[in-house]
């Protein structure tokens, strides 16, 4: 799988956006996931710069901390240029709905309105992750992807499809719209799970004898849900499971571990199958997978039925086959998504 040539770096539309003359240029970008927080402190680019520049980022694990605001309060007394900032854009997976976010995934309850009030906050945006992923996507460099679809570079206009296993399974869709783009977030992950051969099949009984009336693709097609495969092959084949972490699996594929290595390859095979849906679905023209634990598993594609499944779509293929799909490889990417959203939200309300 080569890695794409790099490029002089592209402006995107968000090069438009004017100069902030009425409010201080610096705002906070929050990427909020299940396992990890990721926070930075942006503003827009100039002549000659990136469309956001990330002046301060900081990951932070957020089982290690009580709430969203305890990681932003630190974030914030950290570090001395944070000073005045009263702007927040959260990235997360979910939807608000009532002011919190709804989201089986986080580890706490977030309130926007008692996160505004905590902060002292004037202005505190909610977008969807892969939302901010799209975004952000269409700011990347070529050196920051890495091809997946060898001989299959070039994109047709269209939509383009954002995709990443993470703690969820979360997708958008980026569709080009009046010489700008227009971002649909999605909550692909909790489509029905569908088994494409006799052994996820079994995968898929044995999960509803566990008491599931519904298995989303998220249970098998996420970080956990590696953890839930290997789980699942071992209890249909009679072995006692002794993996309980997503590395742990992988680097016991590595060392040619039966159940691990089949857990592996079927992950590999599945997230190609549910790619191949989404693009089918969104009529998507190219594919971003956004980090997530597929970064640990890339190695593993090559070996996989990740393309074949992709493509195994009956009279779709043809049009499939024809899909360019890149990973993207740059921790910053929801950081970079929230800020470039808010960003337009900024230049559209300034026209309006």
């Amino acid at each position: 799988m080569p890695r794409e040539r790099a490029a002089p770096a592209r402006r995107s539309r968000m090069s438009a956006v004017p100069p902030l003359t009425q409010v201080e240029p610096r705002f906070l970008a929050a990427d909020v996931g299940g396992t990890h927080t990721r926070v930075g402190l942006v503003r827009p680019g100039g002549a000659d710069e990136s469309d956001v520049v990330v002046l301060a980022h900081h990951k932070y694990v957020c089982a290690d901390y009580p709430s969203l605001g305890a990681i932003l309060a630190e974030f914030i007394s950290s570090h001395s240029a944070c000073a005045g900032i009263d702007r927040v854009t959260i990235a997360s997976a979910g939807v608000v709905l009532d002011d919190v976010v709804i989201n089986a995934n986080l580890p706490w309850r977030i309130s926007l309105s008692e996160l505004r009030s905590q902060l002292r906050l004037s202005e505190l945006h909610y977008i969807n992750d892969f939302q901010a992923a799209a975004h952000a996507a269409q700011c990347m460099d070529p050196a920051d992807s890495l091809l997946l679809t060898p001989g299959v570079s070039a994109a047709a206009m269209g939509p383009v499809l954002v995709v990443g296993p993470g703690t969820g399974l979360g997708a958008a869709v980026r569709i080009p719209h009046r010489g700008g783009t227009v971002v649909l977030p999605t909550e692909a992950g909790h489509i029905a799970f569908a088994p494409g051969n006799a052994r996820e099949t079994a995968i898929l009984e044995w999960t509803r004898q566990r008491g599931f009336s519904h298995v989303p693709t998220e249970r098998f097609v996420s970080g956990p849900g590696l953890v839930n495969l290997y789980e699942a092959i071992c209890a249909i084949d009679g072995i006692e499971p002794e993996l309980r972490a997503p590395a742990a699996i992988t680097e016991a594929a590595r060392r040619l571990d039966a159940p691990a290595r089949e857990a592996v390859l079927t992950f590999c095979a599945l997230l190609g199958s549910t790619i191949g849906d989404l693009i089918t679905v969104s009529s998507a023209k190219s594919v971003f997978i956004a980090g997530g634990i597929l970064p640990q598993l890339k190695d593993f594609l090559p070996h996989s039925q990740f393309h074949a499944r992709l493509l195994d779509k009956g009279v779709m293929h043809a049009a499939l086959e024809r899909v360019p799909v890149r990973l993207i490889e740059n921790d910053r990417l929801g950081v970079i998504g929230a800020a470039s959203w808010y960003l337009e939200h900024l230049s559209q309300s300034s026209q309006s």
